[in-house]
């Protein structure tokens, strides 16, 4: 992709990945970009770099607009190798009279490239630095989501260069949130959400008041990854608000694992009680559906309902891993039960609500156990425990 200009003087000169299909566990069925900014002024700052792979495309880019040795800065917002991994080649290319980055960056950046010479220069949340006409100041936004992590604004353009805050996994032709579907963005942008920075939602809503206090008025939001906000920046500052406050909608998760379909039928039976207490729901298959999508959805989902077969005295794999992902991200303000079938054993359901105990999520049910294929009794049963978990959503919301 050729350098596309985003505000005057300041140019996207990033790259698009195609082809890439898994984020550590994140599927990107649609790719991904890797966002650096080129801007243009008496001084020259180059603000992140790419994944290694893209050191050429990013050097090609910048070549296009200027001698890349005629950098000055190089601004590192964000150390995590998708934004860094060039940066070796980078520094020798252009050989920035200083490397801007906050205390936790330099930290992060000589542990890892083991370069004690490169013209570290640490700033902190606050801190503006001059380039000529344009002027950047410095906001850390640390476990944003790595220690290091800071954002970098231009108030003269009211251009916030967000690092990994508001960005989408997604590859497009596109640069711009207003030349795309706007429900696609905002779905990839939920998932962005919920697979990455869930855990973080309380210093999230910091950064935010922190923004409004300081009053940043902000008319474009230029992330590390996906499209550029420039047509209503608010309306993902918004979403940040909302997902990061987590208080769910009436919807409930039916997440199972199954060996000969007997918690398959449980969980669709489940499913008929939440519908006879008009609760949305979604079924997930966890041998059909991916972590992170499943992930996605509990983002706004107020119920989780986890149901798998007994396997070796235990649940099955597929659950297992669904849950130790889930237990990571740390979702807030849930309600759960567990449910399962078995042949002679039958640990699955307590387990499954051990787990959600670790988590504190909590127990609308005890749990629901059926040894073998479920009878017509049992499958009311199931029916049952949807209607209460059903009641109990529509009374926390």
């Amino acid at each position: 992709m050729l350098p596309v200009e985003v505000k005057k003087d300041i140019y996207w000169v990033g790259a698009v990945d195609w082809n890439i299909r898994d984020f550590h566990g994140y599927s990107t069925p649609k790719g991904t970009t890797y966002n650096a900014y080129l801007l243009l002024d008496e001084k020259t700052a180059l603000f992140d770099t790419v994944k290694k792979p893209f050191k050429d495309t990013l050097l090609h880019n910048i070549s296009r607009l200027i001698e890349p040795r005629t950098v000055d800065y190089l601004i590192v917002n964000h150390v995590e190798m998708d934004h860094s991994g060039a940066l070796p080649e980078i520094m020798e290319a252009i050989r920035p009279h200083k490397v801007f980055c906050s205390a936790m960056g330099k930290k992060a950046l000589m542990e890892h490239y083991r370069r004690d010479d490169w013209p570290y220069e640490v700033v902190e949340s606050g801190r503006t630095i001059r380039l000529g006409k344009k002027s950047v100041q410095f906001l850390e936004t640390r476990m944003l989501h790595w220690p290091d992590s800071m954002m970098s604004y231009i108030p003269e353009d009211r251009l916030l260069i967000s690092s990994d805050g508001f960005g989408q996994h997604w590859a497009t032709s596109q640069r711009f949130d207003d030349q795309v579907d706007f429900s696609q963005l905002m779905r990839h942008s939920a998932k962005y959400y919920a697979n990455i920075l869930l855990l973080y939602s309380p210093l999230i809503q910091k950064l935010l008041g922190s923004v409004q206090q300081m009053g940043l008025p902000i008319d474009m939001i230029a992330p590390d990854h996906g499209l550029i906000w420039r047509g209503e920046p608010q309306r993902i500052i918004d979403a940040y608000a909302e997902w990061s406050r987590q208080q769910g909608k009436e919807k409930a998760l039916i997440i199972y694992d199954t060996m000969w379909h007997s918690t398959e039928k449980m969980a669709y039976a489940i499913g008929d009680g939440l519908s006879q207490e008009n609760v949305d729901f979604e079924i997930f298959n966890l041998k059909y559906a991916h972590r992170s999508d499943v992930m996605t959805e509990v983002l706004d989902a107020r119920a989780l309902i986890f149901g798998s077969s007994t396997l070796n005295n235990g649940m099955m794999p597929a659950m297992a891993d669904m849950l130790t992902y889930l237990k990571g991200l740390k979702p807030l303000n849930k309600l759960g039960a567990a449910f399962g079938s078995y042949g002679w054993s039958g640990e699955a359901v307590k387990l499954l609500t051990g787990v959600m105990e670790e988590m504190k999520i909590e127990l609308a049910d005890a749990g629901l156990r059926v040894k073998y294929a479920p009878s017509h009794a049992d499958l009311k049963q199931c029916i049952e425990l949807g209607r209460k978990i059903g009641a109990a959503v529509k009374e926390k919301s």
